[in-house]
């Protein structure tokens, strides 16, 4: 079903304009709108009897006269519509009869037999009925959508609804309680790859210049996506994959939510957003799943069966989606048109969020008692239900892109014409050059510089004199200019876009500013609002940490001398091409598997420690928790009990951070990633045992820092809200208890038993 921007017609197609649906009119509004039109055929007839007294007189010039003028504001054919309104007239009198007598028989009914059958429930499971009564008894007019589901204003039609279709009041006993037949869950279905891309263009379709982006991208690297499935495929030695049902939902591109990247994809616009949907679409169609796309509302709620309305109103049949990956601004239209539905099926949404968003600021009780609530976050969601970008936040899942990799001729080509003395600037919009000529004089004493910044008709005067300016280039001639350049210089914006990647892959240094401060929603407009309390310390961190000399180089612009010797280092270094291997197809392909075939949100976790426990675990060990070889970092116990968990137990090392050091800095520093989903594992007292810290006396309490230690109280304090295991922040008060994790050569997002 669709909304029409949230309007609701009563009329059906083939309905005549005075034929009233009796679905939606209670016996009063059926009452009113007789009357009204009944006073409307007397008018009519008054005038025609007057008509008909003037055509038996000999006034003839008072007949033409009002002839004349009836004439002017009746349409032909007077008459015959006079007589269709009367038949609608009797029409509708049969069916309001109708109504009437239905309504009767149903107080009748009530009163011979089931006197009080309408009265509100008095049931302790349900504390809400009462109120949610009272709440549609003023309001249930306000969504077209109560009447879709057979309110009518009567109060037991309000009970019907709360108990059958929501769920605020409990099962009315004296309802006719069809058995309604279990639904069985569709049979499992084994995902198959494949390669060929038609039918993913289609689903794309037309329509927007950002869609034709996204096509022209998928189409250039589909040999490439071919070629990593098959690889893949081998590593998995053909196993049973299950196919999920899959709703792809691209909220931003949406005409509802501004949709204000299409008009610019040709004006020098971001793109960065439409490469990652493009690759997310192609790897989830590669890896075989039964995938829809939207791009619309219309769509949405046809895929999702919304009923017609504003939103109000519940979902009422099973979601037809095992996973739905969208935006903020998809979840947010979800919000508006799934009702109470979205609380229910959230465990199914997979949100692509860029910058990354931390339990405190998801959690909306907490964000909001402790001023971490922005105009994003706040959804109560897993943490690991947000994915990014680049793996910059270890609480949430890592999504990624892809950039195109090279053959060995096209790498032997690249290092046989690389041009010593060329840079190409980052920066397509006039607006990012201003103020950059301090450094761009010195840069040109040493390179010729080379820009792509959109114009329309005139040179931009931003852009000085001495660069040569190409304009917006297609995807395919950037290429070829990065495959010549030596140098690729940023200007510190846009922040971490696919674009350093691709430059760096093609053979280039990438240059960029540091920045000190690290530039946080603290101090900085552009991430004010942003669910995030991470510190940004260059324009790309994840090339300047896990990429680094000689490939990336990190300098202060405003130190001449600094920057100075950064180009003359560059001029005197050779590298070749370089793309870590979780922007490769097959990375993706790789991590987007083992994230649909692992993650699950939606079935409840057993708790831990088990309830009832003696927690004396298998084989009567102190503790879970026991020593590496050779190291100091804790891990779990191989003769301790074992539990079910992705990723697995194995992968876990437990250790404390200092004071003032959060949960993702300790885990680097031992070279480490933190894993938010073995944070319940260390959540228990034999944690704090096993790092030899003494507690005087363990509590649990709602706090994004805890587990920690506090030194000063000798206080161990465990974390009471699941939502709230956090990697990010750091107090100077507590020593943090962090679940690291080992990972895989080039791929940061799984441990090594994780594929």
């Amino acid at each position: 079903m669709t909304s029409l921007g949230g309007q609701f017609s009563a009329k059906r197609p083939g309905d005549s304009p005075f034929t009233v649906r009796a679905e939606v009119l209670g016996g009063q509004e059926s009452r009113g709108v007789l009357r009204k039109i009944s006073d409307m055929l007397e008018v009519i007839m008054k005038r025609m009897d007057a008509l008909s007294k003037l055509g038996n007189t000999t006034d003839t010039h008072r007949l033409d006269e009002l002839n004349s003028a009836l004439d002017r504001i009746q349409p032909i054919g007077l008459v015959e519509r006079i007589q269709a309104i009367a038949q609608n007239m009797s029409d509708m009198a049969v069916r309001v009869e109708q109504i009437l007598q239905r309504s009767m028989t149903t107080t009748n009914r009530v009163r011979d037999g089931a006197l009080g059958q309408c009265e509100i429930p008095k049931d302790p499971r349900y504390p809400d009925c009462t109120s949610k009564m009272d709440w549609m008894r003023a309001r249930w007019t306000s969504d077209p959508c109560y009447a879709f589901y057979g309110v009518d204003g009567s109060d037991c039609s309000f009970l019907i609804y709360l108990s059958e279709v929501e769920w605020f009041c409990p099962p009315l006993v004296w309802r006719n309680q069809t058995v309604t037949p279990t639904l069985k869950p569709p049979s499992k279905r084994q995902a198959v790859f494949q390669s060929d891309i038609g039918t993913l263009l289609e689903q794309v379709g037309t329509g927007k210049e950002s869609l034709s982006f996204m096509k022209r991208r998928i189409r250039r690297l589909a040999a490439q996506w071919a070629s990593a499935a098959r690889r893949l495929n081998d590593k998995l030695r053909n196993h049973w994959r299950e196919q999920k049902r899959i709703l792809v939902h691209v909220g931003f591109l949406t005409e509802e939510s501004g949709d204000v990247f299409s008009p610019k994809v040709l004006k020098g616009g971001p793109l960065g957003e439409m490469v990652q949907w493009a690759d997310i679409l192609t790897a989830l169609h590669v890896l075989g799943h039964n995938l829809k796309i939207s791009v619309s509302l219309k769509e949405l709620h046809g895929f999702l069966g919304v009923p017609p309305g504003r939103g109000s109103c519940p979902l009422t049949g099973p979601l037809p989606f095992d996973l739905i990956y969208t935006d903020y601004h998809g979840l947010q239209q979800m919000k508006q048109h799934m009702g109470l539905s979205l609380r229910k099926h959230k465990c199914h949404i997979r949100v692509i969020d860029t910058f990354g968003t931390e339990p405190a600021y998801n959690h909306e009780e907490y964000a909001t008692l402790h001023g971490y609530r922005t105009n994003w976050g706040y959804w109560n969601l897993h943490s690991q239900q947000y994915m990014t970008m680049f793996p910059h936040t270890p609480d949430n899942s890592f999504m990624g892109f892809v950039a195109e990799e090279l053959n060995e001729t096209e790498r032997l080509s690249i290092q046989k014409n690389k041009v010593n003395n060329m840079a190409v600037v980052y920066g397509k919009e006039a607006s990012m050059w201003k103020g950059k000529e301090k450094f761009l004089a010195i840069l040109h004493r040493y390179m010729e510089i080379h820009g792509t910044v959109y114009y329309e008709t005139q040179r931009p005067p931003e852009v000085p004199a001495f660069v040569k300016n190409h304009g917006l280039l297609p995807q395919q001639e950037l290429q070829q200019l990065l495959r010549k350049a030596k140098l690729f210089i940023g200007f510190g914006f846009p922040y971490e876009g696919p674009a350093p990647l691709e430059a760096i892959a093609n053979g280039c240094i990438f240059l960029q500013p540091k920045f000190n401060p690290p530039h946080s929603s603290l101090n900085h407009e552009f991430f004010r609002g942003k669910p995030t309390s991470r510190k940004v310390s260059s324009q790309h961190p994840y090339a300047e940490q896990y990429i680094g000399r000689p490939h990336v180089i990190t300098v202060d612009f405003n130190n001449s001398e600094e920057f100075d010797a950064a180009i003359r280092e560059i001029m005197t270094t050779k590298v070749e091409p370089f793309l870590p291997y979780e922007y490769t197809c097959e990375g993706m392909l790789e991590r987007v598997h083992a994230y649909i075939q692992n993650q699950d949100f939606c079935s409840p976790e057993a708790p831990f420690p088990p309830m009832n426990s003696s927690r004396v675990w298998l084989s009567g060990p102190p503790s879970p928790f026991t020593l590496l070889s050779n190291s100091s970092i804790l891990t779990w116990a191989s003769n301790a009990t074992s539990y079910t968990s992705w990723p697995p137990l194995s992968a876990l090392r437990l250790l404390a951070s200092l004071e003032g050091q959060s949960c993702v800095k300790a885990c680097q520093s031992a070279g480490l990633i933190c894993e938010p989903a073995l944070y319940r594992f260390i959540n228990i007292k034999e944690a704090f045992s096993a790092l030899d810290f003494q507690c005087e006396g363990v509590e649990s309490e709602m706090n994004h820092l805890f587990p920690a230690f506090s030194a000063e109280h000798s206080e161990c304090s465990l974390q009471q809200d699941l939502l709230l295991f956090s990697c990010a922040g750091s107090s100077a008060k507590y020593q943090r208890l962090c679940p690291c994790r080992d990972y895989r050569n080039g791929q940061v997002a799984l441990c090594r038993d994780c594929l």
